[in-house]
């Protein structure tokens, strides 16, 4: 299997790129900080180096300002940026004299005898700490912005430049602009990047541990489900392509085959009760009916050669061979009942008409619903398939059927419904049987296709098992539902004809 498409090669691309990614940020931000403070330091360069000319060019022009300078068109040694960093540029000379300036605040003024009168920068009270004064030696002294522990709480500052000329030494002070937040955000800024990597980064990691530790969770509540014998259940993680994937696919095998194997398990279980109980209930029966069929012979000679003459003892006579003969014909049927139930039988399906096999049935149970009062109705939709069936067997279905409805509603009348139609899908053929009779109790629900069982005091309870076991050999559905006093309806469908195959299925 590709490494890139395995778990571990996932997650070490992943950890790999966010590694590459925190550290090209870092790397970029440092970078981008570098430029910064390289810009910077050029924008002060030239700042000072624009003062200095400007030193050099407005000393000799005695008309020519600074400001005059410092905003013509045709400049190019200020740009937007310079100039916004620029807060004033002051000309001093070398009597220490404001002989121009940016502020027309320090601009010199005309006395009362025409003369200029210019500031003395010792009067200039509110100019930013000079930076870099030692520099300037003695002349320090003159200058009351020199650096103080007191006027280090300003944000801008100031940088003064000395100029040799022929009327002495000169200086130019160059007053810049310092946003000390601005200043801080860009010492801040690398570390809010890098944290937002990080914060991304977590969030991302959270993320894929979430994702990668999911399966694990499904498998171990699949395992332990497993564990408390539920085999049906599946990972649904199967479909991944790493090793997850493949272990989910492995275990959802693994449960499928523990299914099929306790599924075989309880048929073979099954099998050899059915076995067992097969082999000893046809000793069984074949010892009981030789007995009974001896008393059913002698009952019919008795009948035959030794009934009294008188009308009314041959009359008692009569009725006491004939309960006798019913009961021997009662047990026989429940032996006939086991048998059927427990041996392996045959099934020979075959295409046959589902209107003709309730039509035999319903024959056996005419005459004792025409004594109780019991009416029949049959309903069969059109376009009805035929049905792949053992009419034999499906005669023994019906049969139990319809004689459980009538036994259910007894001699006080009632109405017994059937009605054949195909079901949704065209596949199967619906048969609904209904009746209005004292219904079944909702506790016994689930117990009435188990082998002997039953409400009756003289029943096998093997009557519902058997049809049970019929419509499994026919590969169809049974279903019951029924609310005590209001009656009982069952559902049967056997598959239609024109979706099967003529073929013996063996159990």
């Amino acid at each position: 299997m590709n490494f890139f498409n395995t778990f571990r090669g996932r997650l070490l691309i992943i950890l790999t790129f966010l590694l590459l990614a925190t550290l090209g940020t870092q790397y970029y931000l440092n970078l981008v900080t570098q430029q910064e403070n390289e810009t910077q330091r050029q924008m002060q360069e030239q700042a000072l180096v624009a003062g200095i000319t400007l030193g050099f060019t407005s000393i000799p022009l005695k008309d020519s300002r600074v400001q005059d300078l410092f905003n013509q068109n045709d400049q190019s040694f200020f740009d937007e940026a310079t100039k916004e960093r620029i807060r004033d540029i002051i000309i001093i000379d070398s009597e220490w004299n404001v002989y121009d300036s940016l502020n027309p605040n320090y601009w010199p003024a005309a006395g009362d005898d025409g003369k200029l009168v210019y500031k003395k920068l010792k009067d200039l009270t509110d100019l930013p700490p000079l930076m870099e004064g030692k520099r300037l030696g003695t002349d320090l002294q003159n200058f009351p912005n020199r650096r103080t522990r007191e006027n280090r709480k300003y944000d801008d500052e100031a940088h003064a430049i000395p100029i040799e000329t022929d009327a002495g030494r000169w200086y130019v002070m160059v007053l810049l602009r310092n946003d000390k937040k601005l200043a801080a955000w860009r010492a801040a800024q690398p570390v809010v990047y890098t944290m937002g990597i990080l914060l991304i980064s977590t969030l991302i990691t959270f993320y894929l541990v979430l994702r990668f530790t999911r399966p694990i969770a499904n498998l171990s509540d699949a395992a332990r489900r497993v564990a408390e014998g539920d085999l049906c259940v599946r990972v649904p993680d199967d479909k991944r392509s790493d090793e997850m994937g493949q272990l989910s696919q492995r275990f959802n095998e693994m449960t499928a085959e523990l299914e099929k194997t306790r599924e075989l398990e309880i048929q073979l279980q099954q099998a050899e009760k059915s076995a067992v109980v097969g082999r000893l209930g046809s000793a069984i029966a074949h010892e009981i009916r030789n007995p009974l069929n001896y008393i059913n012979l002698t009952l019919d000679h008795l009948r035959s050669k030794f009934a009294p003459e008188e009308a009314e003892k041959r009359e008692t006579f009569e009725k006491l061979t004939a309960q006798l003969k019913a009961e021997v014909a009662r047990i026989n049927q429940q032996i006939s009942d086991f048998l059927n139930y427990s041996r392996p039988a045959k099934a020979n399906l075959q295409p046959i008409d589902a209107r003709e096999v309730i039509d035999d049935s319903l024959r056996i149970v005419e005459g004792q619903a025409a004594e109780n009062h019991i009416k029949i109705g049959l309903i069969e939709h059109e376009n009805v398939s035929k049905i792949m069936g053992d009419p034999e067997f499906l005669r023994s279905v019906f049969n139990n059927l319809f004689i459980n409805a009538l036994q259910a509603m007894g001699a006080d009348g009632g109405h017994l419904n059937i009605k054949i139609a195909p079901d949704d899908t065209g596949d199967f053929v619906r048969f609904e049987i209904s009746d209005t009779g004292k219904g079944i109790p909702a506790e016994n629900l689930s117990k009435i296709f188990e082998p002997y069982f039953s409400t009756k005091e003289t029943g096998t309870g093997l009557g519902l098992a058997i049809v049970h076991k019929i419509v499994e050999i026919h590969n169809g559905k049974i279903r019951v539902e029924s609310t005590g006093g209001t009656g009982t309806r069952f559902l049967v469908e056997l598959p239609a004809a024109k979706k099967s195959d003529k073929i013996e299925n063996a159990i």
